[in-house]
């Protein structure tokens, strides 16, 4: 039996350090337990570039508290022997940068793996070279990435499998709380009007709006999309008007470039949307059993957004607290897909690439008895930050990639709302 492929861990949305390498030493400017937001926050003429120059900012490592125990057991588990290790790569990237340009570099890092791995004895001596595949895991918005780098063909031959956790596929609404008030269970701390100013010219959030308008009540009188502009709130705007007015270089019509910079942020955003939703796995030589797509549920989460008229015409988003709901075990089965994993709503997390019978649903309750600190993280970080270091998914992910049966019974999961015959990818014990 050939040794199993090397992987490659895609992180989610400001998962990975950002260091800065124009001070000497360089200095770390985005981590786990600090954040600059001045220094990442990006340029108004030139969003491939900080506000605050000079500067040469470049991702460091991933966050060792969300992914540590996923890359250290997937190197553990997968390897057949200590002599014959398996490569699991962390990709860390520059999560605030447009999907494309993150894809690009996936693509290019996938072929390094490959090449990496080629010349790696044990698999040289194993025939890698004839087949020079990888295996991706992608968690949130990691998997986004790894669905666009499908569907730009650049994978195509070279991706044998994949898992992806979390992910929100057709968009979470705390990307509009980001957006708008500069704090949600995407990351970050109290609302402050630097972080706000900071998310409001970060690209890669608008890739995560949803698209998919159940639960969505927007007034008549604005379009029913949250890819226009004329949906937000003027104060959007308003923001990064004044943001280009201190940093841009050409102030004067700032109004005007602040209107044409985000309408170009979100129109970016739903032409990456619109070619993850058409995407058809099989034209790049993967099947719905290739894909093992976990969503996590039975977590109070935000599953209605309500956009409100206001007296002076203007669109304003109204957040309320019964928006978040948990009713995943309903009397109603009807209203099982009000649900998440604290961030993601079930039905942003659902690609259209699969069959929801496909799906395989996890809750906080598949931690193991002896996951005591996982589970305190869950209460406080919410599920969503903390799935990938469940035990299970790692016997889960192993058993993907490898093909091996389930001889202790230790790995399982459930089936979407509303599927009568469910088609995980792999055999699986089925809970309810």
């Amino acid at each position: 039996m050939p040794l199993p492929d090397p992987v490659i861990v895609v992180p989610g949305i400001t998962a990975s350090y950002l260091r800065d390498h124009y001070p000497l030493p360089p200095e770390d400017i985005w981590t786990v337990i600090g954040h600059n937001f001045e220094r990442a926050a990006l340029h108004p003429d030139n969003l491939r570039f900080e506000a605050t120059e000079p500067a040469v900012v470049r991702p460091g490592q991933v966050f060792e508290v969300a992914y540590k125990e996923l890359v250290n057991e997937l190197r553990h588990n997968l390897s057949p022997s200590a002599d014959a290790p398996v490569p699991v790569y962390p990709f860390s990237y520059d999560w605030r940068r447009p999907l494309e340009q993150v894809e690009a570099e996936l693509a290019a890092f996938v072929d390094e793996v490959i090449a990496r791995t080629a010349i790696t004895r044990h698999y040289a001596a194993d025939g890698y070279d004839t087949r020079r595949t990888v295996n991706l895991v992608g968690h949130s918005m990691g998997g986004m990435v790894i669905a666009g780098y499908v569907a730009s063909g650049n994978a195509t031959g070279k991706v044998k499998k994949v898992a992806t956790l979390a992910t929100p596929y057709r968009g979470s609404f705390e990307a509009i709380i980001k957006v708008t008030t500069g704090t949600s269970n995407l990351g970050g701390s109290a609302p402050s009007s630097r972080e706000r100013e900071a998310a409001r010219l970060t690209p890669s959030l608008y890739y995560l709006v949803p698209d998919r308008l159940d639960g969505v009540d927007i007034d008549p009188a604005f379009p029913q999309t949250f890819y226009n502009p004329a949906c937000w709130q003027p104060s959007v705007v308003k923001s990064i008007a004044e943001y280009i007015r201190l940093h841009g270089l050409t102030p004067a019509n700032q109004d005007a470039q602040a209107a044409q910079l985000f309408a170009r942020m979100l129109s970016d955003a739903e032409n990456h949307r619109n070619r993850i939703n058409a995407l058809e796995i099989g034209k790049f030589g993967l099947t719905s059993n290739d894909w093992l797509c976990v969503v996590g549920v039975n977590s109070e989460t935000r599953v209605r957004l309500q956009v409100v008229r206001q007296p002076d015409g203007s669109p304003d988003f109204a957040f309320h607290s019964a928006d978040r709901t948990n009713s995943w075990d309903d009397p109603n089965p009807a209203l099982h897909e009000f649900t998440g994993d604290g961030t993601v709503p079930f039905g942003g997390a659902v690609p259209l690439f699969l069959k929801p019978e496909n799906l395989v649903c996890v809750t906080p309750d598949d931690y193991g008895y002896w996951e005591v600190e996982d589970r305190m993280a869950t209460s406080v970080a919410g599920f969503h930050g903390i799935l990938p270091n469940m035990d299970m998914l790692h016997r889960l992910i192993v058993r993907h990639f490898t093909g091996a049966p389930d001889s202790h019974g230790n790995t399982w999961g459930r089936a979407a709302p509303g599927v009568a015959s469910w088609a995980p990818p792999l055999p699986l014990t089925q809970k309810t």
